[in-house]
């Protein structure tokens, strides 16, 4: 993958990888910042990138495993996440129904709620999510049931969708 081809791939990729880590982790600055860090190691890992089928996925995958190893981190350190202020971003604030969403997804188990990510958000097929997580299809296919039933209860929601 060249460079204009590897631009072409983040300008197409970065703003819906970032709102599906944001997703799964609830927090956007730290979805963005992970992210960022995953595109800078696909750059470096670009000829494994050429090789990988959903080059994508691998970038989701990486910046989500980030998240959560910076989440381990602060943890056990049991230090206060840095709540430094950035400098404002160009990106429009989410909507009151984005925001909901984010909280209601934060109350589910992380399995769930990757799983309805993955599914719901970034689009992905019962088999590619099950690729993705390295789970069954069956268990992809109960936590989506299980996730869909719990959001809907979460969002005040009726007859949630099951398709």
């Amino acid at each position: 993958m060249d460079e204009r081809e590897f631009d072409d791939f983040y300008s197409a990729s970065f703003q819906r990888v970032t709102a599906q880590v944001y997703a799964m982790i609830g927090n956007r600055d730290e979805a963005q910042e992970c992210v960022q860090e995953a595109f800078a190691r696909a750059w470096a890992h670009r000829r494994k990138l050429d090789r990988a089928e959903h080059p994508e996925a691998w970038v989701r995958t990486t910046a989500y495993r980030l998240a959560v190893s910076r989440w381990r981190r602060t943890v056990r350190s049991r230090r206060p996440v840095d709540r430094a202020v950035g400098l404002p971003t160009e990106t429009a604030a989410p909507s009151e129904a984005h925001v909901a969403l984010v909280a209601a997804l934060k109350r589910l188990p992380e399995a769930q709620r990757q799983t309805l990510v993955l599914h719901h958000i970034a689009d992905l097929p019962v088999q590619e999510v099950a690729r993705e997580m390295g789970v069954p299809e069956g268990t992809v296919k109960a936590r989506l049931s299980r996730g869909r039933t719990a959001l809907a209860a979460l969002l005040g929601t009726e007859g949630a969708s099951h398709a």
